[in-house]
């Protein structure tokens, strides 16, 4: 029999590692046993089968000269006189026309992944029901031509939705689910017969994975538990049994397919939007990193996606104990066995609608932490991936959907990768708070690369208000978590900044931190809405589920009122004074 060390080679797991502060890691034997234990159960071993491409790189953009910049935006918090309390796509087609007239590239969003619409309490867009799908909160249920229109009591509920401090995702959910169902109603009685044959389109366009997603919501539903403790008929069910499904409940399946065609027409009608207002991006959209393992994707593919595992992190700086991000990801070895289309589909997804795409810690492709469930950080154990295959299924989509894409490279970063990554045309992901000497020092925007996206921080960072009064480190110390840096330290990277702006010239304030990354070669440049508006809670304090409002916030400026907000006309004049962007007359 193999030992240990042998079938931990053969799965292509890494006992060792060198952590973030360059100490070495060995994994305990117990732990390794677990893990192999897990993957035993997995049935699928041996070495991956070749993957043959031709080689090729990602889509560039159309001008290779350009300098462009977006405005970064959780768009559940978006605020609105006509939304219901939760941020929708009309108002993501009003943020494309507000970046045309700024002179922006587009608008960058948090993922747009389905979650669980009838638990959508568990708000975390990067812990996806499914990343084939979109999410139906987004929808904006006036702008269906079937919805009959609010009664009374409906329009007495969402000016209180519209109202709230928070998302009332709850609220949100029940208002619009209902809302759909009154719209799928009245489509299947009367619909036009230009409608009904888009809905078949759309049902043809997306073949057996929108039949299988929507099966899955009406069977979770049916069947309260985990999908892996279903009846052992539905556990992984045959065509078949699907068949039969849509015989008896016909009307359910076709719902979710209702709803979904109902999304993608929304999110296409703004890249249509974006295009017709000549953005260069126009939708740039985040790819979570994994899935819910209880989701549908992870039951549609159960042979490509790693069960009893989660996808985490080992210790850094910023989260010294190491993170357990909860999610399900690829299995290597069931990839190769399926041919990389589980993955090709994930991509194709996400770029169906969008000018540009962030894989979220791009550096899984590579290789991936994964922890037992039930077990600490520093029982987990990296596992290598087949990276060349695939980034060449990330090329290909790239080019035939003509859309760039950024690697989010941050963390522990192995030798050579962002080389193999460039190689290849994916953008690298640089966020100014990183981006020191060993000194401590800031470096000088021309140091930063060409292709590449540069930002001041990313939605589980401080936003730049937080960072400089050091309210991140305060709510760190009221709830008991490690923040991994001092308040000296803090107020040391804060003069270092300060100085960095003074000797380049580039004034102080978040307008100078904007003049900065606007002198910077990167192609793109990334400002999220909570640094314009000066709010100081991050969307996201990993580690936290209650301690903090996570992905709950709601913008404090109503969308109507963002063209004239003094700050934001700062910053789309400091970004045409920088020759980056266009400025555009209003259609």
């Amino acid at each position: 029999m193999d030992s240990p060390a042998e079938r931990a080679a053969r799965w292509g797991i890494e006992p060792e590692y060198v952590d973030a502060f360059g100490r070495r890691q060995v994994l305990a034997p117990a732990a390794l046993a677990r893990i192999l234990a897990i993957l035993d159960q997995a049935g699928i071993d041996g070495p991956a089968p070749p993957f043959t491409v031709v080689p090729g790189r990602t889509y560039q953009g159309g001008d290779p000269n350009a300098r462009m910049w977006v405005l970064a935006v959780q768009l559940y918090g978006v605020c609105s006189h006509r939304n219901w309390g939760h941020g929708d796509f009309t108002d993501l087609a009003a943020l494309l026309e507000l970046a045309a007239d700024l002179g922006a590239a587009g608008i960058g969003l948090n993922p747009l992944h389905a979650l669980f619409d009838d638990r959508p309490e568990r708000a975390s867009p990067y812990a996806p029901n499914s990343r084939l799908f979109l999410n139906p909160l987004y929808i904006d249920v006036d702008a269906i031509a079937e919805f009959p229109g609010l009664d009374a009591a409906g329009r007495e509920e969402i000016a209180r939705l519209r109202a709230a401090a928070q998302v009332d995702y709850l609220g949100a959910a029940k208002a619009k689910l209902a809302g759909l169902r009154l719209a799928y109603g009245r489509f299947r009685a009367d619909a036009s017969p230009e409608r009904r044959r888009d809905f078949e389109c759309f049902k043809n366009e997306q073949g057996p994975a929108l039949a299988r997603f929507a099966s899955f919501e009406v069977l979770r539903r049916r069947f309260p538990q985990a999908w892996w403790d279903w009846p052992e008929q539905w556990r992984a069910p045959t065509d078949a049994a699907l068949a039969a499904l849509r015989a008896t409940d016909g009307d359910a399946v076709g719902f979710y397919e209702f709803v979904q065609w109902i999304a993608d027409r929304q999110l296409a009608a703004c890249q249509a939007t974006a295009r017709a207002r000549a953005l260069s991006i126009g939708l740039y959209l985040d790819v979570a990193v994994g899935v819910d393992a209880a989701g549908a994707d992870a039951w549609s593919d159960q042979g490509a996606i790693l069960h009893g595992l989660s996808a985490g992190a080992p210790p850094d700086a910023f989260n010294p104990v190491g993170q357990n991000w909860g999610i399900a990801a690829f299995h290597p070895r069931g990839l190769s066995a399926h041919a990389f289309a589980p993955f090709r589909r994930t991509i194709a997804a996400a770029m169906r609608h969008a000018g540009a795409i962030r894989i979220d810690h791009v550096l899984g492709l590579n290789r991936l932490f994964l922890i037992p469930h039930g077990a600490p950080a520093q029982d987990g154990a990296y596992f290598r991936f087949p990276l060349e295959a695939l980034l060449a299924v990330v090329a290909q989509e790239s080019v035939a959907h003509r859309c760039i894409v950024i690697g989010e490279d941050l963390g522990t970063v192995p030798e050579d990768l962002r080389g193999k990554l460039a190689g290849w045309g994916l953008w690298s992901y640089r966020v100014l708070i990183f981006e020191r000497d060993a000194d401590g020092g800031f470096i000088v925007p021309a140091r930063y690369p060409r292709d590449a996206l540069a930002t001041f921080n990313t939605h589980d960072l401080p936003t730049y208000q937080g960072w400089m009064t050091g309210h991140d480190l305060k709510m760190r110390r009221e709830i008991g978590h490690p923040s991994g840096e001092t308040e000296d330290q803090r107020a040391q990277a804060r003069a270092a900044l300060q100085a960095a702006l003074a000797q380049s010239g580039c004034g102080s304030g978040f307008a100078g931190v904007a003049r900065y990354l606007a002198a910077t070669p990167s192609r793109l440049v990334a400002v999220s809405i909570e640094d314009v508006l000066g709010i100081v809670d991050q969307p996201n304090l990993p580690g936290t589920i209650d301690e903090h409002p996570n992905w709950r916030q709601r913008l404090p400026v109503p969308l109507e009122d963002w063209a004239g907000h003094a700050q934001l006309r700062t910053l789309a004049r400091v970004f045409a004074e920088s020759r980056r962007g266009v400025r555009r007359p209003p259609a």
